[in-house]
């Protein structure tokens, strides 16, 4: 009989981890019972594994394209560029500009 120790991929935890049924699509589902989150072991859609949110803002910041960034990484287009609006959001702010942005632009407007 082969065990396998499942790591909890919240809290790191590999000892209180058990089983906690099936999804909808057959996909076992796992339950944390240190920090009481449930998670899967594997996903159906590459959106949802770890670090692929991180690499598509890598990516569009080497310069490539949301088709080609989609395309590389399996995920769909709308998935781009909803993970880049949000990044763009939490690094910005609600208007878009950083704070060094929209101060460069206020300094250069008083000049003219």
């Amino acid at each position: 009989m082969v065990t396998v120790s499942i790591c909890c991929k919240y809290c790191g935890e590999k000892e209180r981890v058990v089983k906690m049924g099936k999804n909808r699509t057959g996909r076992p589902r796992c339950l944390c019972r240190a920090c009481g989150r449930t998670f899967q072991t594997s996903y159906q859609y590459k959106a949802y594994e770890a670090g692929v949110k991180e690499r598509i803002v890598q990516m569009s910041i080497n310069g490539s394209g949301i088709r080609d960034i989609a395309r590389v990484l399996q995920v769909g287009t709308n998935t781009v560029i909803s993970t880049l609006k949000k990044k763009d959001l939490d690094y910005t702010g609600k208007s878009g500009l950083s704070k060094e942005a929209q101060k460069a632009g206020e300094s250069v407007h008083k000049k003219g």
